[in-house]
This record gives structure tokens, C-alpha cells and sequence, in this order.
């Protein structure tokens, strides 16, 4: 777990304020207490590398969806994109961006907020990259052969996070995926 106790209490702060704020709809699906997940869990649940299905928006206001590597530090997703790819164009124009972490009906993470480059081209390091990139190559290795310039990572700063599993009970049984 990379979460202090500040970073679990800032996420639990932001699931409440989130779903508080939702709509009927959402929270009669959603609903407090008993399909929601806590900060704690939502840590143990987005342990090692989670595939994310990630929502940016074109210069004419068109949105485009993708999957990426997303991991979980300090209570917020880092992903990594080529500088080049579509989404890393929307990002520098237009750095809001939706994410969505789904386990079968088992758990749903969903995710609004602002992706910040930790590492971009042009101004200098986001300062948590260090710690960052020390995990990167921690989880995915280094055998030489990985360039890291040919990827920029973000955090996304969330603004609204909702955490959703069918029996959150059950969740102490389920593994985190395999990393």
C-alpha cells in the first residue's frame, strides 16, 4: 500500500463528497453503505497494474475512449501514454479526463479529474516523478531495453470518484489481479 493516512483520509473524504452528490439514479444503485466501497478497499482492490478504460475529448468536443495500464499511488491513477498518441494531444489542450476500472460486476471504479504530466517534454518533472518512476520500474522492470522518454505519465487529480462493488463483503476473498 503506498497510501498514508492522509492519502486514505482525502479519498475517503472525496468518495463521500462524491456520492453524496450523485444523482437518485446513481445512489439507488450505488448505494451507501452497502455497494459501496471504502478508501481502504479501493486501495486493496487497484493493487499492482489495473487496466483502465480512459475517456478524453477531441478539439471538437467528441469524447474518445481508451484502455491503459493505470496504477493506484497515493489514493489517485497514474497511466502512460506515447507523447504522440491521440490522447496525449487531448491532454495538453484539454487535461480533463474520465477513467473507469472494471471488475466483471465485482467492482467499479469510476473516476472524473484532471490528468497533471509528471514527466512532461517541454517544463520540468511533476516533483512526486521520482517516487513515481521508482515504482514504474519496480512493477514493470528494467532490462535495458525500455525507453522511458517514449512515455509520458500523468496523475489524475480526481474531482469525483465513485466506488461501487455488487458485495463489498466479499471482497477480503477476491485476489487483486496478478501484476
Amino acid at each position: 500500500m503506498f497510501e498514508s493516512s492522509a492519502d486514505l483520509h482525502r479519498l475517503q473524504a472525496l468518495l463521500d463528497s462524491s456520492l453524496a452528490g450523485s444523482t437518485d439514479h446513481l445512489k439507488s444503485i450505488v448505494r451507501p453503505c452497502e455497494r459501496t466501497l471504502t478508501a481502504r478497499q479501493v486501495v486493496e482492490v487497484c493493487r499492482g497494474m489495473c487496466t483502465l478504460a480512459v475517456a478524453t475529448v477531441t478539439r471538437r468536443g467528441e469524447p474518445r475512449i481508451s484502455a491503459v495500464d493505470g496504477h493506484f499511488l497515493n489514493g489517485r491513477w497514474v497511466i502512460g501514454t506515447h507523447p504522440r498518441a491521440a490522447k496525449a494531444r487531448h491532454l495538453a489542450a484539454r487535461p480533463a479526463i474520465s477513467t473507469t476500472y472494471l471488475r466483471g460486476e465485482q467492482v467499479g471504479i469510476f473516476t472524473h479529474g484532471r490528468a497533471t504530466p509528471l514527466n512532461p517534454r517541454d517544463r520540468p518533472d511533476d516533483p512526486t516523478w521520482p517516487d513515481v518512476r521508482e515504482y514504474l520500474l519496480e512493477h514493470y522492470g528494467d532490462d535495458g531495453t525500455w525507453d522511458w522518454d517514449e512515455v509520458v505519465y500523468y496523475r489524475i487529480d480526481p474531482t469525483w470518484m465513485v466506488a461501487y462493488s455488487d458485495d463489498p463483503a466479499a471482497l477480503v476473498d477476491i485476489a487483486s489481479p496478478p501484476a
